[in-house]
């Protein structure tokens, strides 16, 4: 087992829950740094500074750790598009606590002091919605990593049916990538895979909808990442950066306003 180095205590927790489950993952296979650059391609310096929290290890790296530890690649690259959100925007580390609600002078007035109660009362109230809200984030991102894994064996399923080749082993089987074709058809466009211009889609959902709108979301130029029919983060901000372009109310939910835009004609 490696003695790990403490990780800095105010990385944030979407970046430390992803080293520290890649710490895991190679401590479970009793790898060195030098196994696990010569099995994955990446460098022993690379290594180091991905466990030590000093960069962020890209994708195709997660990947292969999890790939050659047998785990659930799946599961693994929900947490790493959780921390690259919070990487790419900079937000690296725990926002600082602060306590700094006065006491309550001795001299003070009692009419006064039930202001006091009041904004303990507040303050209880805010902690509750913050539990609320990171609880609500869990439970999607959980929902995420099993629509991954849905696509992933769906996909190894339809191989192993159409094919006399043995299937592949499903921990190295990525989630299908669908091909966008988008077409002009009497001034709106669609990409095939959908002709909806009202399903309400939003995060952690999947299908041919989430691919549409994947797609005519590439074709105006904002990247939704990988045309996976999933609704993930990156679709959720490519989403409401076009909201914000076309001065909708960006809630990074696609109604029938935002697919009008994304339906709409061709980007001058």
């Amino acid at each position: 087992m490696s003695r790990w180095k403490e990780l800095p205590a105010e990385l944030h927790p979407h970046i430390r829950h992803l080293i520290v489950r890649l710490r895991k993952l190679k401590d479970h296979g009793e790898l060195s740094t030098r196994q696990l650059a010569a099995k994955t391609g990446y460098s022993t310096k690379a290594w180091e500074r991905y466990l030590n929290g000093r960069s962020l290890p890209p994708r195709e790296a997660v990947e292969a750790i999890a790939r050659i530890s047998g785990d659930n690649p799946a599961r693994l690259l929900v947490l790493h598009e959780m921390a690259a959100e919070r990487w790419a925007e900079g937000d690296r580390t725990t926002p600082p606590t602060r306590h700094s609600t006065p006491a309550t002078p001795e001299h003070e007035p009692a009419e006064q002091q039930p202001h006091g109660r009041l904004l303990h009362a507040a303050i209880a109230v805010g902690a509750v919605a913050l539990v609320l809200s990171v609880s609500t984030t869990i439970l999607l991102a959980v929902q995420l990593a099993e629509a991954r894994a849905t696509a992933k064996n769906n996909r190894a399923g339809t191989a192993a049916a159409e094919s006399d080749i043995t299937a592949p082993d499903p921990a190295s089987v990525l989630p299908a990538l669908y091909t966008c074709r988008p077409q002009q058809t009497d001034g709106h466009w669609y990409a095939g895979h959908s002709h909806t211009q009202e399903t309400v889609v939003a995060y952690g959902h999947t299908g041919p909808e989430v691919i549409e709108a994947q797609c005519l979301l590439r074709r105006t130029g904002i990247s939704p990442g990988d045309i996976d029919g999933i609704f993930g983060p990156l679709t959720q901000r490519a989403v409401k950066r076009l909201q914000i372009r076309e001065k909708l109310t960006a809630d990074g939910v696609i109604g029938p306003h935002t697919w009008k835009a994304l339906r709409g004609t061709a980007q001058k």
